[in-house]
C-alpha cells in the first residue's frame, strides 16, 4: 500500500468521542449494592456504544477508579467494542484527587486522545466527600486543554450525600447550565447512564450537543 492510500485509509476512519467514568471505588460504595448497581450501569452503556454505528465517530471508553489511597485505569481508552467489562471493587478512602491528576495526564497525551478526537466526555461517579487535596488537581484538570473543553457530567450516588459532597461534584462539572446527578436511591443510577448513553450517541452522531439537550437532564 502507498503513502497516500494509507493516508487515505486513515482520513476515512471514524473520528474518536473518547468517554472517560471516574468510579468512586471507596469502601462505602459496597453499602447498598451501590457498586454492583454501578458496575452494571457501566457495562450496560459500554455495550451501548459499542453498537453504535456511525461514519462520523467511534465511541471509545475508559474506567478510572478510585478508592482505597491511590487511583487505578482499570479499562484503558479503547474503542468500546473492545472493552471486556471486569467488574470495579469497592474498599477503602476516597483519592478524587488522584484520579483527576490521572485523567488530566491521559487527556493531554496524544496517544491516548487523538488530536483528531471530538471533545472528551468526562463523567463522575461518587457517593461521598473526597479524602485527598483534589482542589489542585481540579484545576489542572480544568485549566488543561482538553480537559476544560471536555463534557462533564457527575452524579451523587446514595442518600447520605451531603451538600459538601454536592459542591464538590458541581465544581467538577463547572457549568451552571449542567445539573449534577442525584441517584438517593440506588436504583435510579442506571437511568442516569440511560441518559449519559442517549447523549454522547447524540454528539457522535451530530458532531455536537446542544444547550437543550444538557438542559433537558434527568427530566
Amino acid at each position: 500500500m502507498d503513502g497516500s492510500t494509507s493516508d487515505q485509509a486513515m482520513f476515512q476512519r471514524p473520528r474518536p468521542l473518547p468517554v472517560l467514568i471516574l468510579a468512586d471505588v471507596s469502601g462505602s460504595m459496597a453499602n447498598d449494592g451501590k457498586i454492583d448497581v454501578l458496575n452494571r450501569s457501566v457495562a450496560t452503556m459500554i455495550r451501548a456504544f459499542a453498537d453504535e454505528d456511525s461514519l462520523r465517530g467511534e465511541i471509545w471508553a475508559g474506567v478510572v477508579t478510585f478508592g482505597g489511597s491511590d487511583a487505578t485505569l482499570h479499562h484503558p481508552l479503547v474503542p468500546a467494542s473492545d472493552v471486556r467489562w471486569d467488574d470495579m471493587r469497592a474498599s477503602g478512602r476516597t483519592p478524587l484527587g488522584a484520579a483527576l491528576d490521572l485523567v488530566t495526564g491521559l487527556l493531554v497525551d496524544e496517544s491516548v486522545v487523538p488530536r483528531r478526537a471530538f471533545r472528551p466526555t468526562v463523567v463522575l461517579v461518587s457517593d461521598g466527600v473526597p479524602t485527598d487535596e483534589w482542589r489542585a488537581a481540579l484545576s489542572r484538570l480544568l485549566t488543561s486543554d482538553k480537559g476544560g473543553r471536555a463534557l462533564r457530567l457527575a452524579v451523587g450516588v446514595g442518600q447520605d450525600m451531603d451538600a459538601e459532597a454536592f459542591d464538590v461534584l458541581e465544581q467538577f462539572i463547572a457549568n451552571p447550565q449542567v445539573k449534577v446527578g442525584r441517584a438517593e436511591d440506588v436504583h435510579e443510577l442506571p437511568r442516569y447512564f440511560d441518559w449519559v448513553t442517549a447523549t454522547v450517541t447524540t454528539q457522535v452522531r451530530s458532531g455536537r450537543v446542544t444547550n437543550d439537550d444538557l438542559l433537558d437532564f434527568m427530566n
